[in-house]
């Protein structure tokens, strides 16, 4: 917990992010090796917006925050790649019966989640301006067209389910700068987006895969 920076301890006093301290130790050390690397930050699945503040945080001078949700019920898992547990997490989700971290509501079921998001980061120090710092709402596939990044140098792909880490790796791929970084949330959580990374890497000779608990795909110099 000491070796984590002010803005992360922040965010986990208020509850604002489901990610273990070994997954945000691994964001903070990301976001050190994309420091040179030009591109926008992005995320897939801001949630309660905990981990975007971070993201958002460290970005400077030219560089830019995009994030990417629903900010609202979080969409099925539709495809036949992915497992059981997802789809008990999702009617565990769908039923009403989840809940927030420390007991709090969970925040699938708030009534304008995004109201809250934007709030959050102002409160800590990284107003949403529609500049620096934007949040899109909407389904990926239907959103990702009218504000995706140029060039990008880190991703945070969030989403937990096959059909959308499948996509966010596709919208992204050719956009990350060399030395840019995905950190993949959910690789080690649910299967369909395992398999959806190891197909993408199995296609993609100019991605090396880092493991560890919020494994890295870090893109290779193109010749």
């Amino acid at each position: 917990m000491l070796r984590l920076a002010p803005i992360t301890r922040a965010v986990l006093a208020e509850r604002l992010t489901y990610l273990s301290l070994a997954k945000l130790e691994r964001i903070e050390y990301a976001l050190r090796a994309v420091k040179n690397v030009p591109g926008a930050v992005v995320e897939f699945g801001v949630a309660m917006g905990g981990s975007g503040i971070i993201l958002a945080s460290h970005c400077v001078d030219h560089a830019r925050f995009v994030g990417f949700d629903v900010f609202a019920m979080i969409p099925p898992p539709t495809s036949e790649k992915d497992d059981a547990k997802s789809k008990a997490r999702y009617e565990t989700i769908r039923s009403g019966q989840s809940r927030g971290i420390g007991d709090d509501e969970y925040y699938g079921y708030r009534s304008d989640l995004l109201a809250d998001v934007t709030s959050a980061f102002a409160r800590h120090g990284v107003p949403v301006d529609g500049q620096r710092v934007q949040l899109v709402k909407g389904l990926f596939e239907h959103s990702w067209a009218g504000a995706a990044p140029d060039r990008i140098a880190l991703v945070h792909i969030d989403c937990d389910w096959y059909d959308p880490v499948k996509f966010c790796l596709e919208a992204v791929a050719d956009r990350l700068s060399a030395g840019g970084i995905i950190v993949i949330d959910d690789y080690n959580d649910y299967g369909g987006c395992r398999v959806a990374v190891d197909e993408f890497v199995g296609k993609r000779v100019d991605y090396r895969m880092e493991p560890g608990a919020n494994p890295f795909l870090r893109r290779q110099a193109v010749a």
